[in-house]
Formats: C-alpha cells, structure tokens, sequence
C-alpha cells in the first residue's frame, strides 16, 4: 500500500513539472522573447551590411539562443537562414550547407512557404559558389517553384536569373538564354536594374560566342553599362572578364587585356577588403571570446564521449582552437596560391593569345579601311557625274517630257548615294568610332520639321502623319540633335514606305525627369503591313528584311533599323518593337537629356545671293581636277554662284599655279596622276600658310577624314555634294579669311 502512494506521488509530481514547462512563459514574456530575437537579427544583419562578419555572427547565435528556448519553429528557421546567409558570404560552405538545412527543416515545420522558398535559394547559391551546378540548379527549380506558390513574383524572377547561370556556366546556353530572354523580359516592366544588367551581360556573352558577334557585344556592354552607372558590385564582379573575352573575339587586343586586367584589380581588391574583415586574428578573436551553436553542438557530442571515455574538457576545448586555427591557415594559404597560380597562368595565356589576335585584327582592320575607302571612292566618284549633271539639267528648263526621266535618275542617284552613306554609318558605329555632338535645339520644332519633309517627299502611299507631343514636356533640350533626326527620319520613312493610305502616329512623353535630366519616350506606330514574331527577332540586324519578296516590293537596303539601334545605343537609350502582321507596328525608344533655356530661331543665310559684284569679282577658284565630267560641273555650280573658276588636271599644275598667287581658294581632289592631292597640298602648304584649299573628294573615312586635315587642308567637302552645303562651306571659310564681308 506504502509503495503504490510513492507510485500515485511520483505520477503526480510528474505531472505538475510538465504542467509548469508547458506553462515556462506567459504570453508578455512570449512576446519579449520574439521582439529580442527581431532586434538581434536586424543587428546581425546591419553588422554584416558593414562587413563586421563576427559582430554578425554573435549576433545571431544570441538570437539562436532565444529561439530555441521558446521552441518557435518559424523564427528558429528564420535565424538559422540568417546564419546560413552569412557563413555562404564567409566561404564557409560546410557549415552554410548545415545551418540552411535546419532552417528548412524548421520551416517545413510551419506554413510558411516564401521562407521555405528563402532558405531552398540559400542553399542553391552555397552550391553555386562551390561550383557543384547540378545540386544548385534541383533546389534553384524547388525555390523558384515555391516563391511562385507564395505569391513572391520579385524572387521568383532572381531565382530564374540564378539558375540561367547555373546553366550558362555549364555551357547549357539554350536553357541560359531561355531563362536571361525570360529575365530581361520581366525586369524592364520592373525596372529591376540588378536582375537586367546581369541577364544583358550574360545573354550577350552567349550571343556573341554563338550567333552574332557584333549584336551579342552590344547586348553584353548595355548590361556592363547599367551596372556601372548603378554601382551593381555583384554583377561589375563578372563584366569584366566577359567584355575582356568579346573585346578578343573581336579582335580588339588591347581593349582585352584592359578589361582583364581591371577584372583582376577588381575582385583582388574586393577579395583583400574581405580577408581583411575575415582575418585569421579576427576569427581567433572570435573563437576565444564567443561559442558559435555549430562549435556548442560539437561540444556537446565532446561532453558524451567525456562521460563514457572520461575526456577532458580543456583538451577537448584546446584542440578544437588549434585544429580550426591549422585547417584556417592552411586553407588560406592553398586558397592564395591557387587563386594567385591560375591568374597568373590566365592572364599569361590571354596575353600570348591576344598579342597573335591583335595582329591579325590590325592587318583586317586596315585591310577593310582600305577596301571600304577604294569602294566607296569608286562608287561616290561617278555619282557625282550622274547627279550633277542630272541638276543641271534640272536647272536648265528641260522639255516637259524629259522632267519625267530626269527625276526618276535624281532618285536613282540619290538612292545610290544613300546605301553608300548607311555602310559608312554602320562601319562607324561598329567600330564605337560615333562621336555625340549635344547642343541645345528645339525638339518639337524639330520633329515638326522632319514630319513635314516627309509629307512633301512621298509620292504614291497617301499617309496621314500626325505628332502627340506632350503638352507638359518642355520644348527645348540638349543633346545630338543629328542623331535623333537620323532615328526618327529611319522611323517614319520606314512606316511610310510600309503603309499604304493609312495613318503615323508619333508620340513623344516624359518617362521621368529628376531637375534638368529627362528620360524621352519616344512612339513610332502605324497601322501598315507589320511584321511577325519571327522577324522581329533579328530586325534590328544590319542587311535584315522581312523576305525576299518584301525586299522586292518595297525596295531598302536593310540597314536603317541597324543604323537606329547603334545610335540609340550610343545615345545611352534603348529600343523596343510590338506589332502584328496587317494591323501594325509601334517602334518606342527611351533617351535621357537634359532641359535647356530656350533656343532662338536661326534665320536662313542667303550666302553668295546679298554679296554685290565687285565683291565676287575678288574670288578666283582653281579647280584640280582629272575626270573631264567633275570639272565641267564643279565649274557650272561655281558659274551659277558668279564666281569665276580655272582648271588644271594634276597636282604638279597646281603648285605652279598657287605659286603665281591669283587664287583665293584650291578645290582639291585627291587621287589623281602624278603626286596626289595630298602630296600637292604639302607643297603649296611649305610656301602658303593661308590659302584655303578644300579637299574635294569622294572618301569620307574618319581616318582618311583625320588624314587630310594634318595635311593642312581647309576643310572637306565630299562629294557627290548637294550645292547649299557647298555654298554654306566656302562661304564661312572666305568670310573667316576677310575675302568678302
């Protein structure tokens, strides 16, 4: 009977302790506890913001502590995520791998699935960094599946980003491009520059190694360009090295071993600003004044083995310190070497590679320097016959009949000389060789300007072209107006010529504006054939059209929409097309300028038509020139102006004839028998320093261009020309010169 009391006592008292544990905390003390482990978390984290890894850490051990007390799945999880993050920027892998596990093992726990979500994307980057793809890509599928559960459209998409680089860098490109077009797509709507910048840089990695050199390194310098002008650390970390293998693609040495060495001084200074902050000191710090729970579990496995094989606990303690302090040394030495060994060897091999690529691109580059300037002379030389002459004729009240005709080989020759120009313009900017020129200018007027000489020059299409420009926008800016009018006039020609009786809309509207700077929104839509899905891929590439037959019926050279995208691009802005086959296309482009005080209108010069004979009688031109055709009409433009004109056929002419001094101005041509215009040019130069001598000639190379200036000419004037530029050229050089008033 004694016994079964102390039984039913025993019962009891068992009862009432579990009854108190149950009870350990009130609700009050419930809540401290939770507003304790907040705040230790949102320290940790400010701390390991500022790099203090070991604050951090002791930071979230503290929480740790607390969290497992109150037995809270959810914000123990959360705590160990936390952990998880930190050791992942600490390098240290085996134990990220260990404390991301336990915050999902607490998590599953609970309903909490964009948490889940979290802690899944933290162990994939622990694999990722550790370059085990495969096992980063099976939990970057799991995470990305859950925030998508969760509602959390933001991550879901970096998880996307993330895992597109697991792929890329297995060289699994379909899936790494499907997944960048997927990002790119995504984050423009978003404006989620970090996730943009890192999906252009790779998309156009892939695109340049794959399918187009020239669009995949636009592409990759638009993401490299949005992460420096944003400071994006993560993604700046990569660009280099890319944009240093695209520059050797192309062939570009030096600019190669630019971008690799800045990769290399880059992510060593980081990498010295982080051993710093992860001192072998600081962890030894570390380790003697703080007890991390991942060491305190190790401990505790210690304290049973001491019980049953009677350990000490000092020596158990001590020879942790010095085998973690040993395998940290060491580790930090391997890792310096390694990293120190392949950079050395790496760079050592890209320099052998591009000093070889280098000069077989410089014997390209000069060898299509050379082809270009043989062609386009060749081809510009007998356009200017076939135009000029075709003015004159014009000029001369030709038969009713023949008016006809004579347009007809206007146009020809003005188609002609289009096509040339759009090849010398995709070569410029091609070769980054475009310079901007900004100046304040009237952009509505502008704009008003270009829609009405496209109204005045279709012919056959009757399109209603109508501008919306906002109401709230300021008129003037400041930035290339050149460059803008090429784009809208490629624009609306474009829509014209696909549009028959239909209607342009142009639209332009303030994007956003911060003081003076504007981002410009620019619309280019009609209502005329459009283009399908599979064109638009590839439309803005040069030499591309919707078909053969397109071609055929519409004419174009293929080269407009390329010429666009380059100067946009070179603008700082970006491009976008939306259409549908027989409803219509809309072309939109953003670019950033800067508000200017109003601009005042310029009024028409009139040049040679106000300057009184006596005055023209004072200039005499010499003309040097060996094609019969061009002198008869360089002659008849300058006879149309009242200035009179002598012709000699070489260069040796024409000293002599400078040397008598009669002559105010030389019109140069330079290939020509003999000592060349240039060689001619020298000559006259060593006896007169102030005769104005134009270089007249059909090559218009910028490094031709830079050529015949150190030669000493005047000015350039290339030909075919159209007669006001021509006009508009030597009147400002004989005005400078004092000739005329």
């Amino acid at each position: 009977m004694k016994s079964l009391k102390l039984v039913l006592l025993f019962c009891v008292l068992l009862f009432c302790k579990s009854h108190l544990l149950a009870q350990e905390f009130t609700t009050q003390e419930l809540n401290n506890f939770k507003s304790q482990v907040k705040n230790l978390l949102e320290k940790g984290k400010n701390s390991k913001e500022t790099d203090q890894y070991y604050q951090a850490r002791k930071d979230f051990d503290d929480a740790l502590k607390i969290a497992k007390d109150i037995k809270e799945n959810k914000i123990t999880g959360a705590v160990y995520y936390q952990i998880g993050l930190l050791l992942l920027e600490m390098e240290e892998y085996e134990e990220a791998e260990l404390s991301f596990r336990k915050a999902i093992e607490k998590q599953e726990l609970v309903d909490d699935k964009n948490s889940l979500a979290k802690s899944y994307d933290g162990l994939a980057d622990n694999f990722l960094a550790q370059f085990r793809f495969d096992s980063s890509k099976k939990y970057y599928e799991i995470a990305k599946d859950l925030f998508k559960e969760a509602g959390n459209i933001d991550e879901e998409l970096y998880t996307t980003l993330k895992k597109g680089i697991a792929h890329y860098k297995q060289d699994e490109f379909t899936y790494a491009l499907e997944a960048f077009d997927n990002c790119i797509k995504n984050a423009n709507q978003k404006k989620d520059l970090d996730i943009l910048s890192a999906a252009y840089l790779y998309k156009g990695h892939i695109e340049s190694r794959l399918i187009n050199l020239d669009s995949g390194a636009r592409t990759s310098y638009k993401g490299y360009m949005i992460a420096e002008d944003n400071n994006i650390i993560e993604v700046l970390k990569n660009s280099f090295i890319v944009i240093s293998d695209i520059e050797a693609l192309k062939g570009e040495n030096e600019k190669a071993i630019y971008y690799l060495k800045k990769h290399i001084r880059y992510n060593d200074s980081l990498d010295a600003v982080k051993s710093t902050k992860l001192s072998t000191k600081k962890r030894l710090e570390f380790l003697s004044n703080n007890e991390t729970e991942y060491q305190i579990e190790k401990i505790e496995n210690f304290e049973e083995l001491k019980n049953t094989k009677a350990i000490n606990k000092v020596t158990t303690l001590l020879s942790i310190a010095l085998i973690t302090i040993l395998s940290l040394f060491t580790i930090s030495l391997y890792k310096n070497n390694t990293i120190r060994k392949k950079s050395n060897s790496e760079l050592s091999k890209k320099n052998k590679e591009l000093v070889i690529a280098k000069d077989k691109a410089e014997q390209a580059t000069k060898a299509k320097a050379n082809f270009l300037s043989t062609v386009t002379h060749e081809l510009r030389t007998p356009l200017y016959a076939v135009t000029g002459l075709t003015n004159i004729l014009l000029d001369e009240e030709p038969k009713k009949e023949q008016i006809h005709h004579l347009k007809s080989l206007k146009f020809s020759g003005d188609y002609l000389l289009t096509f040339i120009n759009d090849i010398l313009e995709v070569n410029k900017i091609e070769a980054q060789k475009v310079d901007v020129e900004n100046q304040p200018f009237n952009l509505k007027q502008n704009i008003q300007n270009i829609i009405s000489a496209l109204n005045n020059a279709q012919t056959n299409n009757s399109v209603k072209i109508s501008l919306d420009y906002d109401k709230d926008l300021p008129e003037t800016f400041i930035s290339d107006q050149v460059k803008l009018s090429q784009i809208l006039i490629n624009l609306i020609g474009n829509s014209i010529k696909f549009t028959k009786d239909g209607t342009i809309w142009v639209r332009v509207k303030k994007q956003s504006h911060k003081k003076l700077k504007y981002r410009l929104l620019f619309e280019v839509e009609d209502n005329g054939i459009g283009i399908s899905q599979e064109k638009q891929d590839n439309i803005f590439e040069s030499f591309s059209q919707g078909s053969v037959e397109i071609n055929r019926k519409y004419g174009g050279t293929g080269l407009g929409l390329s010429i666009v995208k380059g100067l946009i691009d070179v603008l700082g802005g970006t491009i976008n097309i939306e259409s549908e086959i027989d409803k219509g296309t809309l072309f939109y482009f953003e670019i950033p300028m800067i508000k200017a005080d109003k601009v005042e209108e310029q009024t028409a010069e009139n040049y040679f038509r106000n300057i009184s004979k006596k005055e023209l009688d004072k200039i005499n031109v010499l003309i040097v020139e060996d094609n019969k055709i061009n002198q008869m009409i360089t002659q008849k433009i300058l006879s149309k102006m009242n200035i009179s004109s002598s012709i000699v056929d070489n260069g040796e002419d024409a000293v002599i004839a400078a040397k008598q001094d009669k002559y105010n101005v030389i019109l140069m041509d330079i290939h020509m028998p003999g000592i060349s215009g240039i060689e001619a040019t020298k000559q006259i130069r060593a006896f007169n320093k102030d005769l104005i001598i134009f270089a007249l000639t059909a090559v218009t190379l910028d490094d031709k261009i830079k050529e015949f200036k150190e030669t000493g000419f005047t000015n350039i004037i290339s030909k075919p020309f159209k007669q006001d530029v021509f006009e508009k050229i030597l009147y400002t050089e004989l005005t400078k010169a004092k000739i005329i008033d």
